[in-house]
């Protein structure tokens, strides 16, 4: 049975996310005030057609990022409910506010492209990273592309792209083709830091092995590693005979010394290492798991 929390740990877990709600905006706009906006470099989604309305008719910015999402929380609110909306809505009130006082402080930005580009995708990234952990959103073309996609059919991720081709081609016309790639590849390297953001930088790997000798392989692993290992078993498809896998999971700091351990007991041992981002629970021992 799932433990319940007690009442200070959910406070304590609410003003971690609302802490977090807070920061990821401020840094998100942090990176639109100082490297993308004085360089004319818009980021996908709502925001990038707020950066482009703001250029066009001068109307404060912060105000149209608030102004236009809003519609999205009434289709959020139906589709998703109220506790994202809720939280969706604190974090792009935070998103303006926030580019209102960058603005107001006139902060030094450099004027370099290339350099506007890679630091604005960065820290843009984490802090929509940071905002997306925490179950909010800084954009509602998201919201709207997750209803369109259980209504219409394709996934959500190709209906955002088909709005930010839309976005990034009217960037073209009015900012120049040139910026409009340097916002295709801002919006590329923000993509993948949110990814970093979401699922971590361990860069553990889960290991499945094939041998003869597998249990000789996972007693070694036990001891030599420390290694929490699981025997699986499995039949070869072409000669019907029962195999033993042995399962586990190991850092990269690892991967040298137990693929050292494996060849020593078994070269033609047959070998599958996929990446894990993350990895719960403490490492079990001898368990053994039929398939």
């Amino acid at each position: 049975m799932e433990r319940k929390l007690t009442k200070r740990e959910m406070f304590f877990k609410f003003l971690r996310k609302m802490f977090f709600l807070t920061l990821g905006p401020f840094i998100a706009a942090f990176a639109l005030e100082v490297f993308l906006v004085p360089n004319n470099i818009i980021d996908g989604g709502i925001v990038g057609v707020s950066i482009i309305l703001s250029y066009l008719t001068k109307i404060n910015l912060g105000l149209l990022i608030f102004v236009i999402n809003i519609p999205f929380f009434f289709l959020a609110f139906n589709k998703i409910g109220k506790k994202f909306v809720i939280q969706t809505f604190y974090a792009i009130g935070m998103l303006s506010l926030a580019v209102n006082l960058f603005t107001s402080h006139h902060l030094p930005v450099t004027h370099d492209l290339l350099l506007s580009t890679v630091f604005g995708g960065i820290v843009l990234g984490t802090g929509v990273g940071l905002v997306l952990k925490n179950e909010g959103s800084l954009d509602g073309t998201e919201i709207m592309s997750l209803v369109l996609s259980k209504k219409f059919g394709f996934s959500v991720g190709e209906w955002i792209m088909a709005f930010n081709i839309f976005i990034y081609g009217a960037s073209g016309l009015v900012f120049g083709w040139n910026k409009a790639m340097y916002a295709v590849l801002t919006y590329f390297i923000a993509f993948r830091v949110i990814d970093i953001v979401l699922e971590g930088l361990n860069s553990a790997k889960s290991i499945r092995i094939i041998s003869d000798k597998s249990y000789e392989i996972g007693q070694e692993l036990l001891e030599k590693l420390n290694l929490g290992v699981t025997y699986l078993k499995g039949v070869g498809a072409y000669s019907g005979a029962e195999k033993t896998i042995v399962f586990c999971v190991v850092s990269r700091l690892e991967m040298a010394k137990m693929k050292e351990i494996i060849k020593n007991i078994d070269p033609n041992a047959f070998i599958s290492v996929v990446d894990v981002h993350e990895a719960y629970g403490g490492r079990t021992r001898g368990s053994i798991d039929k398939i």
